[in-house]
């Protein structure tokens, strides 16, 4: 069976949690990109809502002004069941803005 690609964008993150992503199945998350747009270092976390509780993918990560932090990297992923939130914010607003590239609807 065929995989789904897809992907989710969010521009200018801001200093309240984002929703990047909501799964409707079982999701792989395959590659987390967030560039810094602002002109100085910011920190960003990025967290899966799920069943009441927040489970971070990273928190406090600095990322300089001018780069870029790709979460995940060499083949690594994380899976996303249906209703879990993909959620992300930055100390500063209108700091960043996120690229999430995921398979939808995992084959068994």
């Amino acid at each position: 069976m065929a995989q789904d690609f897809e992907r989710n964008i969010h521009r200018q993150l801001t200093t309240t949690a984002s929703t990047l992503r909501t799964a409707d199945s079982d999701d792989a998350l395959v590659g987390i990109n967030i560039a810094n747009t602002a002109t100085s270092q910011i920190e960003v976390d990025v967290f899966i809502a799920s069943g009441g509780n927040d489970y971070y993918l990273v928190k406090g990560a600095p990322i300089p002004a001018g780069s870029a932090l790709q979460l995940l990297d060499g083949g690594a992923k994380v899976v996303m069941q249906s209703g879990d939130v993909l959620k992300a914010q930055s100390n500063t607003a209108d700091s960043a803005d996120v690229w999430v590239s995921v398979v939808d609807a995992i084959s068994t």
